[in-house]
């Protein structure tokens, strides 16, 4: 990661120091293979069996809970499946034990709203934002499309562990976990005690139904192929598809107008994922015009920051508007990033991302305990400079 906007030696400082608090103060974290969800086919892409990370709440934060779910984007063809199945992305077989920070870290000091709270990691291993479900598994390929059973188990063995007897909670997420944050919020509610003071927060989970640089929706095809391979209609909010085709529930935009739980959107408006997949799709620059600019916001000329300052006014006019929405929560930074609640560096650290010196970590809690209005959305690039080019998920 490389801070920008700021000299070489300073953005070095900040970020070796915003890492070593990072590295100070992350909780090692093993992980809890429910094997007993097999049985009921809630598996990974190749059948093995679903993962969270586990760090019990204490004192105050004894009965409150906070459930974070992993990103990693998804496959929307058998080949592109198959291959998750070699990695962690598709299989539990290739995860290993992992530090909770920014969100889910264990300083009082760096964050202070959640710090002793039950914190939980999902793991991410279905390619489907956790919606999936076919019950045929093919012969060839040994695929299971069974994203929302793993959620269904996860969520139910944490009912279990005590958080049927939840006051305060959270769902939360990442990239594919941020959007899925959205896709259950609702859900996630009403499976609390009806007293249970419960939201969620969608970190780089706001992907827009944009048009890349050629005018196409390329990547509403590729949602198409993501809900069609995975039988994902039926776990999609009812009062999202019973309003528009089920691929575009995959975009929040969409699915806000008729969500009840209320919502933390933490996203930038140049976010490095969408740049790269919504705008500028390899499809639509075959000659590789914006290679240098898709990987570093420095590297584009003048006539594509023209192009980027378009993507942002489309991606904050398919924001809700903050004084129709009282109960959304907005941080919408003017960084080249993809998710920022992960790290400890972009959530609550010296030189963290800040708007009007707010910093994210700060933003958040404000906003979930009703502290303050939090709907903060930043002034265009270049002007932040507390900017951190971050892809923690």
């Amino acid at each position: 990661m490389m801070a920008f906007g700021l000299p070489r030696a300073a953005a070095v400082v900040t970020l070796v120091l915003g890492l070593a608090a990072a590295s100070a103060m992350a909780d090692d974290v093993e992980m809890v293979f429910l094997k007993s969800a097999v049985a009921k086919g809630a598996v990974c892409l190749d059948g093995s069996a679903p993962v969270y990370h586990f760090s019990p709440g204490s004192g105050t934060g004894a009965n409150n809970w906070i459930v974070h779910m992993e990103g990693g984007g998804w496959c929307k063809t058998p080949e592109e499946c198959v291959i998750r199945k070699g990695n962690f992305r598709g299989s539990s077989k290739f995860m290993k034990p992992l530090s909770f920070s920014g969100i889910l870290g264990g300083s009082q000091q760096f964050n202070p709203d959640f710090y002793n709270w039950n914190r939980v990691k999902v793991r991410y291993c279905d390619g489907s934002s956790f919606t999936g479900d076919v019950e045929e598994v093919d012969s060839k390929t040994n695929l299971h499309f069974r994203g929302a059973r793993v959620w269904d188990a996860i969520i139910e063995d944490l009912l279990n562990k005590g958080m049927s007897k939840a006051k305060s909670a959270i769902l939360s997420g990442c990239s594919a976990g941020g959007l899925a944050a959205v896709l259950h919020c609702d859900k996630f509610k009403d499976l609390l005690p009806p007293s249970a003071f419960v939201k969620c927060v969608s970190d780089a989970g706001y992907f827009i139904d944009g048009t890349d640089i050629t005018g196409s929706k390329f990547v509403r095809t590729s949602f198409k192929n993501v809900v069609t391979l995975h039988g994902s209609v039926k776990n999609l909010p009812s009062s999202c598809t019973s309003r528009v085709s089920p691929e575009l529930c995959f975009f929040p935009q969409h699915v806000l107008p008729t969500m009840k739980t209320p919502l933390f959107i933490l996203n930038a408006a140049y976010d490095s994922w969408q740049i790269r997949n919504i705008l500028v799709p390899s499809a639509a620059d075959k000659k590789k015009e914006w290679a240098k600019c898709k990987v570093d916001i420095k590297g584009c000329s003048s006539s594509q920051l023209v192009t980027l300052q378009h993507f942002r006014d489309e991606f904050l006019s398919a924001l809700p508007k903050p004084e129709q929405s009282p109960k959304i929560g907005m941080f919408i930074d003017s960084c080249f990033a993809h998710c920022q609640s992960g790290a400890q560096d972009s959530w609550n650290a010296d030189g963290s991302p800040s708007i009007q010196k707010m910093r994210i970590g700060k933003a958040v809690g404000d906003w979930y305990f009703d502290r303050a209005v939090s709907q903060r959305v930043d002034c265009p690039y270049p002007c932040n400079q507390s900017c951190i080019d971050n892809e923690d998920d």
